[in-house]
């Protein structure tokens, strides 16, 4: 699948020294199976969004465009007022942990193995989220990944914005200290919000996986430089460079 989607141009241009590789959870590591439509359906229902009508599907539309963003974010710009959003996200994490705790998620095919076999090769793993820290946490408790990784990180773990800023990026480079520049990151994501803080950060690799929200040509208009069938392709790509 690599060799099918990423020219040999792009290939030659990935730095052979990647130590730091910063990964999304769900679309990427992990399978929701659709719960964040459900959460925001909850979510929408709170506020007295009427399931069904033209206003939540409009904001069901602006809610699959930016998956990846900060979800706070997210309702800031379909609520305005902040006291609503703050209530919507309320509403969002809470029936996302329900339906987590409910068992509606699993790893991606190999994501596990990948991760592992990441570290085995000497490179640190973070796993990032634009989820609250609650609801990540009940993510890894669900999946046994607490211990995965020696770093997880969330919007306000790093100052409260999330993707498409490059905060999380960076705050996993200082935190680690695993990389000796951000050339030497690599930052994969299945959504286009994930593409652009891999860009904006400066990272060596930026990489989309088709496991995901959005597909190979909205990856790749956001800044991908390669893009993969899944997580799973990761470490034979970085190897194969080095």
């Amino acid at each position: 699948m690599v060799t099918e989607l990423t020219s040999n141009d792009m290939l030659e241009s990935i730095p052979n020294d990647i130590r730091l590789v910063v990964l999304d959870m769900a679309g990427t590591t992990v399978a929701d199976g659709g719960l964040v439509e459900q959460a925001f359906a909850a979510a929408a229902g709170e506020l007295g969004v009427e399931p069904g009508s033209a206003d939540h599907a409009e904001k069901l539309a602006y809610v699959r465009a930016t998956m990846g963003e900060s979800k706070i974010s997210v309702f800031r710009q379909l609520f305005g007022a902040e006291d609503l959003a703050r209530r919507a996200n309320s509403a969002f994490e809470r029936a996302y942990g329900e339906l987590v705790d409910g068992g509606r998620i699993a790893p991606i095919a190999g994501a596990r193995e990948a991760v592992e076999e990441l570290a085995e090769a000497g490179r640190t793993v973070v796993l990032t989220t634009g989820f609250a820290r609650v609801t990540q946490n009940a993510i890894l408790d669900a999946l046994g990944w607490r211990e995965l990784v020696p770093l997880t990180l969330c919007p306000a773990d790093a100052g409260g914005r999330g993707r498409p800023y490059p905060d999380m990026v960076l705050e996993a480079f200082l935190r680690t200290r695993a990389a000796e520049g951000v050339r030497q990151v690599a930052v994969v994501g299945d959504t286009s919000y994930d593409m652009l803080s891999g860009v904006r950060a400066g990272a060596g690799v930026v990489a989309g996986v088709l496991t995901g929200a959005h597909g190979d040509a909205a990856l790749r208009a956001a800044g991908a430089m390669c893009v993969l069938g899944s997580v799973a392709e990761l470490p034979a790509l970085l190897k194969g460079v080095e």
